[in-house]
């Protein structure tokens, strides 16, 4: 889904703290004390230089998809065990903003999931040279590893399109978002031909709000509503660097009403889909 599409802290030479790495990282160092290694030691074993297996239990690192396993030689199969469900905790949240992680945890259980979008392709539906597209244009600018760190986690944020097919995701996306060209042509056919796959599951509807559009009330801007497992509706609304979590009645009402004005005046799926196919054509 969304947001998150480009803010979020941090400084230029470390990625953004998150509980979910510290989490990981007070694990791992349990595991390790438990088993009597200094951090060099452990470090020599796995081999990992030590300056990075102390920002990785110091929370400052994402930690390598393989640790898990080269810790299991060393600290045993309990180990495997544990840090392979420490690591599957943080995965869709690590890299994420913090501001934005609050309502991260409300979308990964949400039954209903309805977004408008007029800044930027819903971070749900992003490909992978779209996200990066997004992030390499942040300022100040991140590095590298930030910015890889920062792709992977939207890309796993995705699988709740395929791992909650009872969910039913909504999405409406202003066609100026893909006219714009972020990332070039050829990202840009990546994104209408990600669009038009995802939007054949049965679980996704997307709708393109034409360019030119009289009845139109999404002047305030992107909104996102969930509803969950309970039958209690959210609201998330974003701005430069901040964000705000809606659960009064009242103002995710008002955000209910923008919403359904706005599926009206927007394209219906099949129409949807000739204008992606024309404007992938056109490209």
């Amino acid at each position: 889904m969304t947001a998150d599409h480009g803010g979020g802290g941090g400084t230029n030479s470390e990625p953004e703290l998150s509980d979910s790495l510290k989490t990981f990282g007070a694990v791992l160092k349990a595991l390790r004390e438990e088993s009597g290694l200094a951090q060099e030691e452990f470090a020599l074993r796995v081999r990992y230089s030590a300056a990075y297996v102390a920002k990785i239990e110091q929370g400052k690192r994402f930690p390598p998809g393989d640790l898990p396993a080269r810790a299991a030689e060393v600290l045993g199969p309990v180990a495997l065990k544990v840090l392979t469900a420490a690591a599957r905790s943080l995965t869709r949240r690590a890299g994420l903003a913090s501001w934005f992680r609050q309502w991260a945890s409300v979308e990964e259980e949400a039954i209903s999931l309805y977004a408008y979008e007029c800044r930027a392709v819903p971070g749900l539906l992003q490909p992978e040279g779209y996200a990066r597209a997004v992030f390499e244009r942040q300022l100040p600018p991140w590095s590298e590893e930030q910015i890889r760190h920062k792709v992977a986690a939207r890309l796993k944020r995705q699988a709740l399109l395929t791992e909650r097919p009872n969910t039913a995701f909504a999405f409406i996306i202003e066609q100026a978002v893909l006219e714009r060209g972020v990332g070039g042509a050829q990202v840009t056919r990546a994104v209408i031909d990600h669009l038009l796959n995802v939007g054949q599951q049965t679980n996704v509807e997307i709708q393109i709000m034409p360019l030119y559009q009289e009845d139109h009330c999404g002047v305030d801007g992107q909104l996102y509503l969930a509803e969950t497992a309970a039958h209690q509706w959210f609201g998330y609304v974003e701005g430069h660097r901040s964000s705000n979590l809606l659960a009064a009645p009242r103002e995710v009402s008002i955000l209910h009403q923008r919403y359904g004005k706005l599926r009206s005046p927007a394209l219906d799926c099949r129409a949807t889909v000739n204008l992606l196919e024309r404007m992938r054509g056109a490209l």
